[in-house]
């Protein structure tokens, strides 16, 4: 396969690349710096440096980074505008070249589902109403139009991702070294969460099959929070102490405090599952030890 991958240097796009490239593939990375054997664009300025015809599949990654931090509304428009609007130019380009690709596979989130308590959630489930859950839906729907054109759109919800190199782990790894991991307001709320080698997985086994629309890349494990807490201490063998009450999380950190450390989401991955998708790493425990130990 020709495959066009934005966000390619990414946590996830540049092990995707490798692994794919290895088995055989063609990548071309959609990047905003030009790089060799690469395809240079800017959604801002509606600009691209080359056509996008003749490829197999898209795998579209690229988005503002969702950091741990107080999310101000300059902030908040950058991670919906470069969701929305990066989506919406890729969108317009592949609309209109005579041989489009047969799959568009477009990263989204469980953060569509918003704050839904102990509900179990697959792809049927509605949409919440926080923030984030508003973000995926506009970056979900920016896609539609190409299944009139026949193409097969994917949209892939991802739940966080575990990894060496990035993501939410390698955020939380100096805290937690420190022994200042901390319970997160109840610690009930559910986390949804996926290895980074599943991930990888998981969109590999997307570009051959026969699914389409929303599918959840989750482990069928999810965990609540007090309990990865927990085990991420004792993996590195740090004490763990704290607990951090709800209403300072919302004083300090606001909406991002609110969608991302204490939404609970139990997302199960009922489309991969029922297209017989294997998880390397269904244990959370496995997987933190796999990646510090």
């Amino acid at each position: 396969m020709r495959i066009i991958i934005s966000g390619a240097s990414g946590f996830i796009g540049a092990p995707l690349s490798s692994y794919l490239t290895s088995l055989g593939h063609q990548v071309i990375p959609l990047v905003r710096t030009a790089q060799k054997g690469a395809i240079v664009w800017d959604w801002e300025k509606r600009f691209i440096s080359s056509s996008l015809e003749n490829f197999d599949a898209v795998i579209h990654l690229a988005g503002e980074p969702l950091s741990f931090s107080l999310w101000g509304k300059k902030k908040k428009e950058a991670i919906l505008q470069s969701r929305l609007k990066g989506t919406a130019f890729l969108v317009s380009l592949l609309s209109q070249v005579k041989n489009p690709p047969g799959v568009f596979i477009s990263a989204s989130a469980v953060g569509f589902y918003g704050d839904r308590g102990e509900e179990i959630l697959d792809e049927s489930s509605e949409g919440g109403d926080t923030f984030l859950a508003s973000v995926c839906k506009a970056w979900e729907g920016a896609s539609q139009i190409l299944q009139g054109r026949g193409l097969r759109v994917v949209k892939a919800r991802f739940g966080i991702v575990l990894g060496r190199g990035g993501g939410a782990l390698q955020k939380m790894l100096p805290i937690y070294r420190k022994g200042l991991g901390a319970t997160l307001g109840s610690g009930r709320q559910w986390m949804s969460w996926i290895s980074q080698e599943d991930l990888i997985g998981a969109l590999t086994f997307l570009l051959e099959s026969s699914l389409e629309g929303p599918v959840n890349l989750v482990s069928p494990r999810a965990v609540r929070q007090e309990v990865f807490s927990h085990l991420l201490a004792e993996v590195l063998q740090r004490p763990h102490l704290f607990r951090i009450p709800a209403w300072v999380i919302r004083l300090i950190l606001g909406e991002m405090g609110r969608g991302m450390l204490l939404a609970s989401a139990h997302v199960v991955p009922k489309q991969l599952s029922s297209q017989g998708f294997n998880f390397s790493y269904p244990d959370v425990k496995e997987v933190l030890e796999n990646l510090l130990t």
